[in-house]
């Protein structure tokens, strides 16, 4: 048995996204770009690397290699450590063939013994499709001082939004009593943000049970916190007030990447106290042309800019060539816009090229889509709300 930990991460990245669309096809959704220069597991990874939480267990299993090789030895969170670090974990291989996780608790409960060697006290749960800074440390000692069996992260959503995620009532003192899953009627608008802390060994005592029952769906929402609230475990919410995006469709990572570029962020990529990392790539300095218009954007290392780009995310090694206009629009690592090209309210995913004179995405109207390699050809259309990929 390794060092023993006082709290373990499991951090579920396996989904496939299908809301993101192309953007998914050959990619698991953490893997995806966001901001310039991140990906989205940069965020629960370098939540984990500013809490003191340095054994993390990545559950993959969709498209993993772009993920897997993104992570590597978990160095650029400081997640590389000789009796810890990262540790990408696919579904349990038996014999010739393996078992796909069949659902977010069947997945923990694949990697028991990989828990178990640290036999921690406690066990952090995350999703690997949010965009947030949270200092789990904090929520791991409101989880010990209440004495409880399981603590889940809430936040207050728009009580009009609130039938659409699972929902924790709650009494007076935050003891959960009560969970609805997408509500028509909820009774409040704590919102499960998918991050839960367990005592270590009621967690295995739960999914042990719940893997033996084959009625279940192995998942946590579903099987287990209805589980232990049958039980009258001790289960309390954590309250989350900052800034929290689930980016799960085309619309909310635009949206996430938006956010950015607004006067006063509301979330801070450059807090120096508590830092979000990702892999350094070693690009060259961003160079803008004299020629160049450029307007209330992010321009990440290693973009060149000799058009016009106005309130856009330019990612890293991305190019703008003279004659292009991107406006309202997220360029992802690697794409190229040609001459007369024109972007408007769309994403461009890595390595696209949008040809000469081209027009991706409209004023208004749904956000347009350029898959991941494609190549638009000059003066071809796509509209808003379409998504482009070459077959």
């Amino acid at each position: 048995m390794l060092r023993k930990k006082r709290c373990v991460a499991m951090l579920l990245a396996g989904g496939q996204g299908s809301r993101l669309g192309i953007l998914t096809k050959n990619m698991a959704k953490p893997a995806v770009p966001y901001g310039g220069k991140y990906r989205i597991i940069d965020f629960p990874l370098s939540n984990c690397s500013n809490s003191g939480i340095d054994v993390v267990g990545v559950l993959t299993q969709y498209r993993p290699l772009e993920l897997n090789a993104y992570i590597a030895s978990g160095a650029p969170w400081d997640l590389d450590l000789v009796d810890g670090g990262v540790f990408v974990l696919p579904p349990y291989q038996t014999g010739a063939s393996g078992e796909w996780y069949k659902g977010t608790a069947n997945a923990i409960y694949q990697n028991l013994a990989f828990i178990s060697q640290y036999n921690p006290d406690y066990v952090l749960i995350l999703s690997g499709d949010h965009i947030y800074k949270m200092d789990y440390a904090a929520m791991v000692a409101h989880h010990e001082k209440h004495n409880a069996d399981a603590t889940i992260a809430v936040r207050q959503v728009p009580w009009e939004e609130a039938s659409r995620f699972g929902i924790m009532n709650t009494d007076e003192e935050d003891n959960i009593i009560e969970f609805e899953e997408k509500p028509k009627n909820p009774k409040s608008n704590n919102a499960s943000m998918g991050v839960y802390v367990f005592t270590w060994e009621k967690l295995r005592k739960y999914l042990t049970e719940d893997e033996a029952n084959p009625n279940s769906s192995n998942d946590f929402g579903k099987n287990i916190i209805p589980a232990m609230l049958a039980d009258n475990q001790k289960m309390v919410a954590y309250s989350f007030n900052d800034y929290w995006k689930d980016v799960g469709t085309i619309e909310s990572l635009w949206e996430a990447n938006m956010d950015l570029l607004a006067d006063v962020p509301e979330i801070d990529l450059h807090d120096k106290k508590f830092r979000i990392y990702a892999r350094n790539l070693g690009l060259q300095p961003q160079y803008i042309a004299a020629s160049a218009q450029v307007e209330n954007c992010l321009i990440t290392e290693g973009v060149e800019v000799y058009g016009k780009t106005v309130h856009s995310i330019l990612s890293s090694a991305a190019r703008i060539e003279a004659g292009a206009t991107v406006i309202d629009s997220v360029i992802m690592p690697g794409a190229v816009i040609m001459p007369g090209a024109v972007v408007k309210r769309a994403i461009v995913a890595e390595n696209a090229v949008i040809g000469e004179n081209a027009a991706v995405g409209e004023d208004t109207g749904l956000i347009a889509v350029v898959g991941p390699g494609a190549h638009v050809p000059a003066q071809a259309t796509v509209k808003s709300g379409e998504q482009f990929a070459e077959d």
